[in-house]
């Protein structure tokens, strides 16, 4: 199975989907690849199916490793947690000082910190790489967040460069910073993803709910919104979705659709570590809580016999809600990104990464979920001399979300008179209305906390003074 020694620039562990088609992706554009899977049947087929293209390949550990050139660059497809400890585990002994093992799973930030270290510690280099865009992605060019050693970078960037999603402004990966870095930006994409998510369900509720509209309908309305400054892959995927008839029924497939949704965790994380930076990213909180909520199904049903709300009154202007709900939910979209981007920043800082929150819109406008027209206008917030507090604080986002706060404010009005949920609509509007009110109500909070665990609070007349209590 092995073609001759040292002939292979990068080694791919892992044929799963995402692997097989990264493998397919470096060949094709120059770099040959050897590849490992603990499936030997995986290695012969994958073989068998490339004939006469610069693959390589081996059941034997040691001759995959011996395959490759120096330094070695392995980038590992496996699931993330344990099995990337065990692959770690079984290379060390038969790599050498310099070479280089890549994550690019979904992995938590810290797990690649502690893998950096001791990699470190070895004379080794780990790098861990976030890759969006799934199979097709992966295949045709992804958006690549690689974080690790400058050394490191530079080993891998070509190939990186070659592989990724092109956009006019350049290869769509950039060396995000140190150790866990580029997984945390991956981490924060998929929350911000999240949140992308759930406002366009929200809206497809409001259309079907409140407008009575039908999906070939909607999938219209998308299609227009995607030709204008909502344009983004997940707003034309609404569009092509929602056209989609199932071949049973004769009715759009959608509306066969279990409303679970399910969850692998990237959006759970990042709220976590917003949670333990002191973060607020409350948009992505209810989408999270959203998906859970949708899981409890049977109780949902129950509660709809037991719990009644508002009757959906007709609209007399359907086109105006229409024109609202896409002001609404492109305010919602700038605020939810502004939570994600705070979020890197914190980590940043926290971490001492120096995340260029420009460069992280950069590679984010191809290969990826989020790839969205939006991020024009944030690379260009983030790009200025100052550094931004926050996303909301730039010049022309700012304005855009004055601008549309009428709209934000009547759909959420619209949303809560006739007892449609938007979660994530009206937590991205409360953080706005949050983060521009200069005094909000927490000195009552802080009153209750001194007066019933002595927690003391600072005087608005007297900050001299410092922390103070008082016997209430």
């Amino acid at each position: 199975m092995s073609h001759s020694a040292k002939t292979f620039q990068i080694g791919l562990v892992g044929l799963g989907v995402m692997g097989r088609n990264l493998a397919q992706n470096m060949e094709e554009k120059g770099f040959p690849v050897a590849v490992w899977n603990r499936d030997p049947n995986k290695i012969k087929k994958f073989l068998a199916e490339n004939k006469g293209k610069k693959f390589g390949g081996d059941a034997e550990l040691s001759n995959f490793i011996a395959l490759l050139e120096r330094p070695r660059r392995v980038l590992l497809m496996v699931k993330a947690g344990d099995p990337v400890d065990q692959m770690i585990e079984r290379l060390l002994p038969l790599l050498e000082s310099g070479d280089i093992i890549m994550d690019g799973g979904n992995s938590w930030f810290e797990d690649t910190q502690r893998r950096e270290k001791l990699l470190r510690s070895k004379g080794l280099h780990f790098v861990g790489v976030g890759i969006s865009g799934g199979e097709e992605g992966a295949r045709h060019g992804p958006s690549m967040m690689p974080g690790g050693s400058t050394e490191a970078y530079a080993e891998v960037q070509s190939i990186f460069e070659a592989i990724t999603a092109q956009t006019e402004a350049g290869a769509c990966v950039t060396h995000v910073g140190p150790d866990g870095a580029g997984h945390f930006v991956k981490m924060v994409h998929n929350g911000i993803e999240y949140a992308d998510m759930q406002l366009l369900a929200e809206v497809y509720d409001l259309m079907r709910r409140g407008l009575g509209l039908a999906e070939p309908g909607m999938a219209e309305i998308f299609a227009q919104w995607n030709q204008g400054p909502m344009e983004s892959f997940l707003v034309e995927l609404t569009a092509q979705v929602l056209k989609v008839v199932d071949n049973e029924s004769g009715h759009p497939l959608v509306s066969k659709i279990m409303d679970r949704a399910g969850q692998k965790g990237t959006g759970r994380w990042t709220v976590q570590a917003a949670l333990e930076q002191g973060v607020a990213v409350p948009g992505i909180a209810a989408a999270v809580d959203a998906r859970v909520l949708s899981s409890m199904k049977t109780e949902r049903i129950a509660a709809e016999k037991a719990l009644t709300g508002p009757e959906v009154r007709e609209i007399s202007d359907p086109q105006a809600l229409l024109a609202d709900l896409h002001g609404a939910i492109y305010a919602s979209r700038i605020t939810a990104y502004a939570q994600g981007m705070d979020l890197i920043r914190s980590a940043s800082e926290r971490y001492q990464w120096s995340v260029d929150l420009s460069e992280t819109a950069r590679i984010w406008k191809g290969g990826c979920i989020i790839r969205a027209r939006l991020l024009d206008p944030i690379r260009q917030a983030y790009s200025g001399e100052i550094p931004l507090a926050n996303l909301m604080m730039d010049v022309e986002l700012g304005a855009q979300l004055q601008a549309l706060q009428g709209a934000w404010r009547r759909v959420a009005t619209f949303a809560v008179t006739n007892g449609i949920p938007i979660p994530v609509m009206s937590a991205c509007l409360n953080y706005f209305d949050s983060y521009r009110t200069g005094r909000l109500p927490q000195n009552l909070i802080q009153a209750h906390r001194d007066a019933f665990g002595a927690h003391t609070y600072e005087r608005v007349d007297h900050p001299e003074w410092g922390f103070v209590h008082t016997e209430w």
